[in-house]
């Protein structure tokens, strides 16, 4: 009797994804190895993995961006050549990038039109609106359809790129790192939507994220890619951060890992098989304690500009104790950037005062080696190096001008070199050598340079904003352990960072800023994330609400 071939699927719903032996090179690189999965219809699938083990690659090459060298993909069961993106939205396969990709000019009407497969020429409004306002009524999120990008904050152009998938009403969606810019309660709509919207059988979903939480509460199964080969595959229910972190760093797993559940998960991305080591004032050595009797930094009635000319810093008062970490939080464009620069002498103060272990500061280059302050600023090549001078040279920014490198007015060239390879084997620096240009590092060898500048000597004061963005596991770790060091050493250490997992994984205690404000201060290990992220979200009436530390 003859075989019937099952009839095809009707093209609504979530799919069925598989790949079978993708694989993609650029040149001598193979950025994707033979990767293998399958995504069930219906479900959430997280993707996890350090920077550069080939998540992107993979998820651009079913939604049609790239094309891969050998291998296929099944939809549904049938093999598919997914050419470009419009062959993948055809499939009902659309894609939300971590950097948005709206029209800031236009309404959020004009841009759920725009994003349509197919914009008329002539659209009726009137109708046009009230159809979108009944898809809206069916989502959690509210928002102004006569509203422009360009006046939302980041976690309302964050719902409306998800919107305009959602509108499309696609098959398989695809986020990369979604909630990088949300609130803890932005996050937990959006992904607690997401898989509701999968679970009822409309779509199914791939989450890229390096975020262990968001894993264990809304994913189904997880695929842990390392070095572009796809390494460990598990439902969510028998894993646990601990195993996926190993998994990541390219350890073999056996077994479902259900002994490992009762880990702490708040810490585990940050500290893996380690203690989480925590310097304060009941723990510290009594000589410490009695060297603290100063903050190590101290601000009173900080304010400074923006760069509209509008005050971006109102009045900030802040104390890092020595020993501590202190965390700072909120949502992007609140006044921490603008904090941070006013700080380290990058952005003029209008008012306030900086005084570190009681001394006056003004980030003068004098007072920094005096005084002992050091940064880590964001995005380093911009902001702590030059790009064409050397490896070497770049490390010897700070101190050039100083014994040994500086002798009798000549400067030791041969010195510079000899420190650089030295710190280069320390902090496992990848580089052709000493001698290349800074510009040529990748981000986490180049944070490990800055990190091995400004870490040299005696600390009393460490100022880092968001240390780790964009970094893989390794680095983030290691970054991580540095910081915890310089604490261990008794300086004080002010960790500005978007990521809230970060803050309650390394701080002693955290403060919001909200609107150029503090407007909450708590011990990091009694932390609510719901409290925190309702002050970040800035939904309480009382800007100046403080906990009691």
């Amino acid at each position: 009797m003859r075989q019937l071939v099952p009839p095809a699927k009707p093209a609504s719903g979530g799919l069925a994804l598989e790949t079978y032996g993708l694989t993609k090179r650029f040149g001598s690189l193979v950025a994707m190895d033979h990767v293998s999965l399958r995504v069930e219809a219906g479900t959430v699938h997280a993707l996890l993995g350090e920077n550069g083990a080939g998540k992107s690659t993979l998820v651009k090459c079913v939604a049609g961006f790239q094309n891969a060298d050998q291998g296929s993909i099944m939809i549904d069961g049938r093999e598919q050549a997914i050419a470009n993106p419009v062959v993948a939205g055809a499939l009902g396969i659309g894609m939300v990038y971590q950097h948005f990709t709206l029209a800031p000019g236009m309404t959020v009407a004009e841009n759920l039109v725009l994003a349509s497969r197919a914009v008329p020429r002539l659209i009726n409004w009137r109708a046009k609106r009230a159809e979108l306002n009944a898809f809206l009524a069916t989502t959690p999120f509210r928002l102004d359809l006569d509203a422009c990008p360009a006046e939302m904050a980041a976690g309302e152009k964050q719902k409306l790129e998800l919107l305009k998938q959602l509108y499309l009403k696609p098959r398989l969606l695809i986020l990369d790192e979604p909630t990088s810019v949300l609130t803890p309660q932005e996050a937990d709509e959006v992904l607690g939507h997401v898989r509701e919207f999968a679970h009822s059988g409309q779509c199914t979903v791939i989450i890229i994220t390096h975020k262990f939480r968001e894993v264990m509460a809304y994913a189904d199964t997880v695929t842990v890619l390392h070095r572009g080969r796809a390494v460990h595959h598990c439902n969510v229910a028998h894993t646990s951060p601990s195993l996926l972190a190993r998994a990541m760093m390219g350890e073999a797993i056996a077994g479902d890992g259900l002994a490992d559940l009762n880990l702490n998960e708040k810490n585990i991305f940050f500290e893996v098989n380690k203690p989480l080591v925590h310097i304060n004032k009941a723990q510290a050595a009594p000589e410490l304690i009695a060297s603290t009797h100063l903050p190590a930094l101290y601000i009173k009635g900080l304010s400074a500009l923006g760069d509209r000319a509008t005050t971006a810093v109102h009045s900030l008062d802040l104390s890092v104790a020595c020993g501590e970490i202190l965390g700072v939080a909120g949502v992007s464009g609140n006044g921490q950037r603008e904090l941070v620069e006013a700080l380290v002498g990058q952005r003029p103060r209008l008012a306030g005062t900086v005084h570190v272990k009681g001394a006056p500061y003004h980030a003068t280059r004098e007072e920094n080696h005096r005084l002992k302050v050091r940064s880590l600023p964001e995005e380093p090549l911009k902001n702590a190096c030059v790009a064409d001078m050397s490896v070497a040279e770049n490390m010897a920014l700070r101190d050039f001008d100083q014994s040994p490198l500086l002798e009798n007015g000549v400067l030791k060239f041969a010195q510079w070199r000899t420190r650089a390879k030295a710190w280069i084997a320390e902090y496992g620096i990848k580089t052709q050598g000493e001698d290349a240009p800074v510009r040529s590092l990748s981000g986490g060898n180049l944070q490990r340079a800055v990190l091995a500048r400004e870490l040299a000597g005696d600390i009393d004061v460490l100022i880092a904003a968001n240390p780790v963005f964009g970094l893989d596991f390794a680095a983030v770790r290691d970054i991580h352990d540095r910081l915890r060091q310089v604490r261990a050493r008794g300086a004080g250490v002010l960790l500005v960072s978007e990521d809230l997992d970060e803050l309650l994984g390394l701080a002693d205690r955290i403060v919001v800023m909200s609107e150029g404000r503090v407007v909450f201060e708590t011990l990091a290990a009694s932390a609510d994330r719901r409290v925190l992220g309702e002050h970040m979200g800035g939904s309480h009436e009382n800007p100046a609400h403080k906990a009691a530390a």
